[in-house]
């Protein structure tokens, strides 16, 4: 099921992503919430890959579906981090310090939607086929 989301997605629309990252105490937030970031997401073997390039800064995960790894993220937290499939759903749960953020990404005509959650904060971010 992975497959359905392997492709080069621009992000075109963002909501509340900006509490999001002040939430999770990103010093630079207004940054990240300027930049448009493209995403690559592929299959190479039995790992999936990540690309996140911006502006601001790039970043690449590689994992195996539903094993834990370890990550350290665009603004620096060393997490635990596991991706799984949910039915349809591509599901992206970050661990540390006692604390927690999910990731999940759908396809919904054509698009990917990615839901970003971390306590009652929700932001929503829309991509396009590049």
């Amino acid at each position: 099921m992975v497959e359905t989301f392997c492709a080069t997605w621009k992000l075109i629309d963002s909501q509340n992503f900006d509490e999001y990252l002040k939430a999770l105490g990103f010093a630079t937030h207004q940054v990240g919430n300027v930049t448009k970031p493209t995403v690559i997401i592929c299959q190479e073997g039995d790992k999936v890959v990540i690309r996140t390039r911006s502006t601001f800064k790039n970043k690449e995960i590689s994992f195996i579906l539903g094993e834990e790894f370890n990550e350290i993220t665009a603004d620096d937290r060393s997490c635990k981090s596991v991706v799984t499939m949910d039915g349809d759903k591509l599901v992206h749960v970050q661990k540390w310090d006692g604390k927690e953020t999910t990731f999940v990404r759908e396809i919904k005509d054509g698009k990917m939607i990615m839901n970003l959650t971390f306590g009652d904060i929700i932001a929503v971010r829309h991509y396009e086929k590049a």
